[in-house]
């Protein structure tokens, strides 16, 4: 399994290395600042405590570990869990019984991708207590399938574009008055005639080009030039839609110690709200496969706190990610096996 990679430790000796994944195991598992005592019970690393509280104290001059207060023991710093990624993580088997609940959450949903991901991000929060997201594929390289037009009042239109996959933009055209049937009708052929089977990104490019000699009745062509001046709004990639960040429950963080404190699950439920900032981050790593892996002090500071691990997922020629967001302290074999598992599973679903 090839991961995605950002920053390289500097170079550990061997028990500087074994030293290293024995505290982030430790404290993944217990959720307690680990000390040299706790690793001599908890492993044979053939050395004394002393020997290991020693090298501990070496990681945390190098950055790798960090000291709560003055009378516990160590905690990884984010260099410490970027090191193990990178270097230490060994991939995990899921179980029959972890791969059949993400099966079966997947296999209840309908075809659409909003559902699909939404039962994606719900199976990952039930098996990890996480977090689970997705991201709709965005549209600049999605073929235009049909469009129709409805009229919503006299001088209102609702234009209803439809991509491959299913995927739907829609969006409304304001009028200058009121427009017979037979001329809508006559717009909605043309629209289809000229656009279908081209991509988002050629329409933006040459929309008024396609369409302006369509046309010859003056009223037609005026009213097809409200489409020629909303084209950028119609097809741009900046018309991001309702549910194009889909993410699962946030109660499946409660289960987390991290989150125990009202401060820390109110930060917590902002960036959930923050859908702006999540749809960014989510689309700039759509186009890179994965799993893909970014720790705390690697975000914005809006995610300082937190891990995201994601893997995109196909649909036609359209990508997407679905992955999860929590705590620096997760079991990221386990997460990325079951992260990587899923976006596998949504490619399956969603393909043609």
């Amino acid at each position: 399994m090839a991961l995605k990679r950002r920053t390289e430790g500097g170079p550990l000796s061997r028990r500087e290395r074994t030293v290293l994944e024995a505290v982030i195991r430790t404290y993944v598992e217990t959720a307690e600042p680990v000390g040299g005592r706790t690793l001599a019970r908890r492993y044979d690393l053939g050395v004394s405590a002393a020997t290991i509280r020693n090298t501990m104290a070496d990681l945390e001059a190098d950055g790798y570990l960090s000291h709560p207060h003055a009378s516990a023991g160590r905690v990884p710093a984010d260099l410490a869990y970027r090191y193990f990624v990178d270097r230490l993580v060994r991939p995990e088997a899921l179980t029959p019984e972890e791969t059949g609940l993400i099966e079966v959450q997947l296999a209840a949903s309908d075809s659409t991708v909003q559902q699909t991901l939404r039962s994606a991000t719900r199976a990952l929060g039930i098996l990890v207590n996480v977090l689970g997201v997705g991201s709709v594929p965005q549209m600049e390289d999605a073929f235009l399938e049909s469009i129709e037009l409805i009229r919503v009042s006299s001088s209102k239109l609702l234009m209803v574009v439809t991509v491959g996959g299913g995927l739907v933009r829609t969006v409304y055209i304001d009028l200058p008055g009121e427009i017979p049937g037979d001329l809508l009708e006559e717009l909605r052929v043309v629209l289809n005639e000229r656009l279908r089977g081209i991509t988002f990104a050629e329409i933006r490019r040459s929309f008024g080009d396609r369409v302006r000699d369509s046309v010859e009745d003056p009223a037609t062509r005026d009213v097809l030039n409200i489409f020629v001046e909303s084209s950028e709004e119609i097809f741009g990639p900046g018309a991001a839609e309702p549910d194009e960040v889909v993410l699962g429950q946030t109660s499946a963080m409660a289960h987390q110690p991290e989150f125990a404190n009202s401060e820390r699950l109110m930060e917590l439920i902002e960036l959930t709200e923050r859908k702006d900032l999540l749809g960014d981050i989510l689309g700039s790593r759509a186009s890179g496969g994965g799993p893909y892996v970014t720790i705390g002090s690697e975000h914005a500071p809006e995610l300082a706190d937190f891990t995201l691990v994601t893997s995109g997922y196909r649909m036609g020629g359209l990508r997407g990610v679905v992955g999860v967001i929590g705590p620096t302290r997760m079991p990221y074999e386990k997460v990325i096996a079951i992260v990587d598992y899923t976006s596998s599973l949504v490619t399956r679903m969603l393909e043609p």
